[in-house]
């Protein structure tokens, strides 16, 4: 019997997830609703679209099994700033779906990667950090 491969693998590696986190920074940085809450703006004025994308293909290559290593802050330290509702929370999941279905991600992947990021709410709105790193954290 065969081991089925990482979801990093299923999601073809390095630059696709790469092609991905760039088409979703460019539609975080944009969206109004998002752009409303003061800190999340601030941010966006602040941090260079190129940094952030970065940061996030890194965590997103990491949490899916591949061999990069995320080395910014935990996710509720790095969110905790923002105020993040639950409204902006489901408004950036719906991002990542558009984006995932723009690139055509294959569904049994796709809902992998959003129960990934689900398992991560409550660490985004209310800024707590149960896990160091995405490595340490299983989809459920």
């Amino acid at each position: 019997m065969t081991e089925e491969k990482s979801l990093y693998e299923r999601l073809g590696g390095y630059i696709p997830i790469a092609a991905t986190a760039d088409d979703l920074t460019d539609r975080l940085y944009v969206n109004e609703t998002l752009n409303s809450n003061p800190a999340i703006k601030a941010f966006h004025d602040k941090h260079e679209k190129a940094g952030f994308k970065y940061i996030l293909t890194n965590w997103v290559v990491q949490a899916t099994g591949g061999p990069q290593v995320y080395q910014g802050r935990p996710m509720g330290d790095a969110h905790s700033h923002l105020g993040i509702t639950e409204r902006e929370f489901d408004i950036v999941m719906t991002e990542c779906r558009t984006t995932f279905y723009k690139f055509n991600v294959p569904e049994k992947e796709l809902e992998e990667l959003m129960a990934l990021l689900w398992s991560y709410k409550d660490e985004v709105i209310k800024g707590m950090s149960h896990a160091k790193d995405p490595a340490q954290r299983t989809a459920a």
